[in-house]
């Protein structure tokens, strides 16, 4: 069967998905393909396709929705509709690194207001913001599940808290 994604004898290119000028590239769809193949129901993959997308662009372009759709035989609206519902894929460019700060009622309690206010300061942006010299995009999370270490907050897969204004430089420096 052939895809219209994939070039067998090509491989090692890009893949063209649409006429939005986006790409798909051979190592996502491939591996957006054998995620597939773990799930009964295809639509099962279209978190880990995201990802997948995700991981290589830092975001997921409008266009990589009709390509992820193709290449796991779902509708564009299946996959449109699992990235718009989760908070962690992100439709529109980010930083390199993205500061999840958690505003849950655990975290207000314990200082998230002069948190979020140091931080908004020492960046200069406010929350759905990213620097100028695209280092850092400030988005609040809902719960973080670090109740127990408020206020906490994340900058990509690492868990800090409790964060007190006065650690922040120290802590961002550690993130180029």
């Amino acid at each position: 069967m052939t895809d219209s994604f994939y070039d067998a004898a090509n491989a090692a290119s890009p893949i063209a998905t649409d006429g939005d000028g986006f790409t798909l590239h051979t190592d996502d769809h491939r591996a957006m393909r054998e995620v597939r193949e773990h799930y009964e129901q295809p639509q099962a993959a279209c978190i880990e396709a995201l990802k997948i997308v995700q991981k290589r662009h830092g975001w997921v372009p409008d266009g990589a929705i009709a390509a992820i759709a193709e290449t796991l035989g779902v509708g564009p609206a299946s996959v449109e509709g699992v990235a718009t519902f989760y908070s962690l894929i992100f439709r529109q460019p980010v930083g390199r690194h993205v500061i999840l700060l958690c505003d849950s009622s655990s975290c207000f309690l314990t200082g998230f207001d002069a948190l979020s206010d140091a931080l908004s300061q020492r960046l200069g942006i406010g929350f759905g913001e990213t620097t100028a010299d695209n280092r850092f995009t400030l988005l609040p999370a809902c719960c973080l599940g670090a109740c127990d270490r408020g206020p906490a907050m994340m900058i990509g897969d690492d868990t800090f808290g409790p964060i007190a204004p006065d650690d922040l430089d120290e802590l961002l420096e550690a993130y180029p």
